[in-house]
């Protein structure tokens, strides 16, 4: 009797691939450097002059740093990771690549979400304002994803449209009931994503977004495959209903964290993962790190921006984060239609 050896695979076809995994892996290394590089940068930048030669001699405000400028790094990266985590995933399940989180209604629902909160429980603790917030995030990204189900859209380019109406009108509602009951200033804190009050004690629930990066990181190949449509995702034996479940649960309570924390960031999730791609394509296992790194990098530099462009005063960094984003989505557009 013979028994089979099992296929091995030529030396000549490993050698490459590990060649091409080491150099992956360098620049990732690379790419957490210059992160760390910003993230030093953020911390000697503000109102308050702290440079590195009084951390070094021991005369700079280490309260300040510890109170103020360390939770505002920290808030910076993990909003930027999570969000644009958040739009991948909208992107791989929608199978549209200029579907995010503000092009879909998500965030304007969890604005909805807190608003309703602030209206009938002021003095809510704050879960309770990110599990109602998710609720409505959740709901919000339902609606989307049934209109998307309805209605025979054969322009990918109409998708991110419905979604921006469906956000639009949720908007004017939530404007309507705030102007209506004196919370208007609340519901612009919500709406326009600014890190300036953000202080030790005030972000720590950014860590639970931070957290869905890593889970999205675990199951990204169960995202990649749903990306391909529920019957080719079912006869390979995947729960498609499950995965779904999975992936807009981890972008509607990111949504959430982060609107009740900072404020909303628009079209963070639709340029980053796009940039990834046109690079490394749409594995999204070896997309999640990129997409995290340049999430965190691009809020940073934004909030440089931000906060030199009319130093001593400060710009809110969604109005930063809008101008890159409107003009990403505008080449998007152009190159899509030039393909076409």
């Amino acid at each position: 009797m013979s028994v089979l050896a099992p296929a091995r695979t030529p030396a000549s076809t490993t050698a490459p691939r590990t060649a091409v995994r080491a150099r992956s892996n360098a620049a990732l290394v690379g790419g957490v450097a210059a992160l760390a590089v910003l993230a030093a940068v953020s911390l000697f930048v503000g109102v308050a002059d702290v440079s590195l030669g009084d951390v070094l001699s021991g005369r700079a405000d280490y309260e300040l740093i510890a109170v103020s400028r360390i939770p505002r790094t920290l808030a910076l990266v993990l909003a930027g990771a999570a969000l644009a985590t958040s739009g991948l995933i909208m992107q791989l399940l929608t199978r549209n690549v200029f579907v995010e989180p503000s092009t879909a209604g998500t965030l304007d629902f969890a604005t909805l979400g807190l608003l309703a909160c602030a209206l009938f429980w002021p003095d809510a603790p704050v879960l309770v304002k990110m599990v109602l917030g998710t609720t409505f995030a959740l709901m919000g990204t339902a609606v989307f994803l049934r209109i998307l189900k309805v209605v025979p859209l054969k322009d990918v380019l109409i998708v991110p449209l419905v979604g921006l109406m469906l956000g639009g009108v949720i908007g004017a509602f939530a404007t309507f009931i705030a102007y209506r009951t004196d919370l208007i200033q609340s519901l612009n804190a919500w709406t326009t994503g600014d890190f300036s009050a953000v202080i030790a004690g005030r972000f720590e629930l950014l860590w639970i977004a931070g957290a869905l990066v890593v889970v999205a990181g675990i199951v990204a190949d169960r995202f990649t495959v749903a990306g391909l449509g529920e019957a080719f995702t079912t006869n390979l034996g995947l729960d498609y209903r499950r995965t779904m479940t999975i992936g807009m649960t981890v972008v509607a309570v990111t949504s959430a964290t982060v609107v009740i924390t900072v404020g909303a960031l628009p079209f963070l999730g639709l340029v980053v993962p796009n940039v990834v791609r046109a690079a490394i394509g749409d594995n999204a296992r070896r997309s999640v790190p990129w997409v995290a790194l340049l999430g965190a990098a691009l809020v940073l530099l934004c909030d440089l921006v931000a906060r030199l462009v009319i130093h001593p005063f400060e710009l809110p960094i969604a109005t930063v984060l809008g101008i890159v984003g409107a003009v990403a989505f505008l080449i998007l557009l152009s190159r899509r239609r030039v393909r076409g």
